[in-house]
């Protein structure tokens, strides 16, 4: 018998769940050889089967779980005695692969294994009971997704995260800050405060990513901000220097001409 939900809307790029279901199998039913589009991971609930991939063949049971990649050839079966019931998640997005990184689980270290009280099954359950929902149910099925992951990450740490997953991060969060914070006058000093890491190894992966300096950055973020205020309100030009994260209005008319290469109201001005 099997419940299967297919979810077609990519509501959030970073993480979409798009399958969940459950199977109670028939004596040696099997899938593949073939491949999956997205991440999949199956928990099994009761009885036996095998999974191939790598050239590598698992025998799994009850409370085992295995994680599926996408565009890699794979194989599963169900024993021929004792055939696996499972339930399982499908997930995809621009965010995945990296959220993923943050766990042991790979290619080459695809099984592991909770016990049935575990949060990580709840979430499971939880994920195939919300699919009945008929309203918004995206806000919450993404919530789950991500408090799944989240439980996975602490049960399977990556130990040794990769330098550039840590790297991308790092500059994430900064630029998170930054966007969040822009208007309350902080300085590249309390970014790379907030994110815990040194100011010229902040400088260097801006540089590296970004191509310009944190400086250079939140200058430029904070000159276009007062240009869409200049452009969709009436404020005071002072009002605006102030809302972008500058108390001194001089040293923002100077900022935005180097910039622009006019003042602030000379740029006013020349809006049709």
């Amino acid at each position: 018998m099997t419940a299967s939900f297919s979810n077609h809307s990519h509501n959030n790029l970073d993480l979409n769940l798009y399958t969940c279901g459950s199977e109670a199998c028939m004596k040696g039913h099997y899938y593949g050889p073939a491949i999956r589009s997205g991440y999949m991971i199956h928990y099994v609930l009761k009885g036996k089967g095998i999974f191939k991939v790598n050239d590598k063949t698992y025998h799994l049971e009850q409370q085992d779980a295995f994680l599926i990649e996408p565009n890699v050839l794979i194989y599963y079966e169900a024993d021929a005695e004792d055939p696996w019931e499972y339930i399982w998640i499908g997930f995809n997005g621009i965010k995945a692969k990296e959220y993923l990184l943050r766990t042991s689980l790979s290619i080459d270290n695809p099984i592991f294994s909770f016990d049935q009280t575990h949060n990580l099954a709840e979430c499971i359950h939880r994920i195939l009971s919300l699919t009945s929902l008929t309203s918004n149910r995206d806000f919450l099925l993404t919530a789950k997704l991500y408090e799944f992951l989240y439980e996975l990450c602490e049960l399977y740490p990556n130990i040794k995260v990769p330098s550039e997953v840590k790297q991308q991060k790092y500059i994430e969060d900064a630029l998170h800050f930054i966007d969040q914070n822009y208007a309350h006058h902080i300085t590249v000093n309390d970014v790379a405060r907030h994110i815990s890491i040194d100011r010229s190894y902040l400088h260097r992966l801006f540089k590296q990513y970004l191509h310009q300096s944190p400086q250079q950055f939140l200058l430029h973020l904070r000159i276009e901000k007062s240009c869409y205020l200049m452009t969709n309100t009436s404020l005071k030009i002072g009002d605006i220097a102030r809302s972008v994260g500058y108390n001194d209005v001089l040293l923002f008319s100077k900022n935005f001409k180097k910039t622009k290469n006019c003042t602030p109201s000379e740029f006013r001005n020349m809006l049709p």
